[in-house]
């Protein structure tokens, strides 16, 4: 006979595992399914987020920041450090224990909220009579079959392809290998100056790297107030270094033996850069496909997203989308709130989620954040405000 329970969530990414407690806590039978494997084939909780994102990002770029202070920064304060050297893959041993010390936590947090953690692919296949959905999992230990009476997809988001730009994670890499370096390369180009992009550049630069980012929009940061991408644009590229390039056409990419031909065009002409690695960071796309729902007529609009209300149903009944996979920003802490209110609305009760007031943060050094409407977004809805500005310099 097939397990049964309350709520089931597929995916355990932040929106996912945070939805799943949060069901059991609420006095709910949960699982979460989930199939994420690391490189030894065992199966982790935390999705992008804490197996190939936030987290070890985060790690790398705190050992980043540690070695330029030694390096470079210790010595106004009096501190003089000769010979410092970075050891890369000690660096990311560091970073891998820190990865599997929170999944490992997770799985922890599953076992004392009694929430079943079904290893493998789910698929949704269909509701029962009883208005019960049935989601056959598969790739685990072997092939089984759970009912559910409410279904959460938290199914999260994977990068965005460049045509003709094949990532292999060696020469040309994403996210993933991008943070997976075993030595710092000399040359390295970053498509894409979003958050991933800045933060990945500036680690590698940090580490003696000469990095080229080359974006296609004509302007910097844009989704940030104006002030604060001008001040950012001089600290990446006249303090620290990053070549950032924008406005910029990509051509033809090409692999040598070690290296790697990136053809572009920008305000300047044609030109073409050899790098020594190439990560592609333009964005993510949501997971919506693959998992068995839209052959049930689930609603997905024309960018890939599940259509969601403002309380995370989806058209289909008992059947929610969090995360990634849904519209809003693709942030960890925005779908953990979305795995809240699910959970808390599943019980009747009255969760919100107000994107409005979801706060944006990119972990450069310096870091930056923002949280509401900037000012020219404003000042081009016509809403009259105030504008203050205190720089830290003036902090005592």
């Amino acid at each position: 006979m097939a397990l049964s329970f309350d709520v089931v969530v597929i995916g355990a990414g932040p929106a996912g595992y945070v939805g799943a407690i949060r069901a059991a806590q609420l006095g709910f039978a949960t699982a979460c399914v989930d199939d994420w494997k690391n490189e030894k084939g065992e199966y982790l909780l935390g999705g992008t987020c804490l197996n190939v994102g936030c987290i070890p990002s985060k790690a790398l770029l705190e050992s980043s920041e540690n070695y330029e202070r030694v390096a470079h920064k210790f010595a106004a304060h009096g501190i003089a450090v000769t010979g410092a050297k970075m050891d890369v893959r000690k660096m990311q041993a560091r970073k891998d224990k820190i990865v599997s010390q929170l999944t490992g936590g997770i799985a922890t947090l599953f076992r004392k909220n009694k929430v079943t953690w079904l290893k493998g692919r789910g698929r949704l296949i269909a509701g029962a009579a009883s208005e019960r959905y049935r989601i056959d999992i598969s790739g685990g230990a072997g092939a089984e079959t759970v009912a559910a009476t409410n279904v959460v997809i938290a199914t999260g988001s994977t990068p965005r392809e460049l045509p003709g730009v094949p990532v292999d994670n060696d020469l040309i890499c994403d996210n993933a290998g991008a943070l997976a370096f075993g030595e710092v390369p000399k040359r390295l180009g970053v498509i894409g100056a979003g958050v991933i992009g800045l933060e990945l550049g500036s680690v590698w630069r940090r580490l003696g790297a000469k990095v080229t980012i080359l974006e296609a929009l004509p302007t910097f940061l844009a989704a940030c107030d104006d002030a604060v991408s001008r001040e950012a644009w001089k600290v990446f590229t006249k303090e620290q270094g990053l070549d950032i390039r924008l406005g910029v056409k990509i051509g033809k990419v090409s692999t040598g033996k070690r290296i790697v031909k990136v053809e572009f065009a920008d305000g300047e002409g044609q030109k073409a850069v050899e790098f020594d690695k190439l990560v592609v960071s333009v964005g993510r796309v949501p997971n919506s496909v693959n998992f068995g729902a839209a052959a049930l007529g689930l609603k997905i609009d024309d960018r890939g997203f599940i259509e969601v209300d403002a309380h995370c149903r989806t058209n289909l009944p008992k059947v929610y989308a969090v995360g990634d996979v849904v519209r809003g920003p693709m942030l960890a802490h925005k779908g953990m709130d979305e795995g809240v209110m699910v959970a808390e609305h599943i019980a009747s009760q009255a969760g919100h989620v107000d994107l409005d007031v979801i706060p944006w943060v990119i972990y450069t050094a310096p870091e930056i954040a923002w949280v509401g409407k900037t000012e020219q977004q404003l000042r081009a809805d016509g809403t009259a405000y105030r504008m203050g500005q205190v720089p830290f310099l003036a902090n005592g």
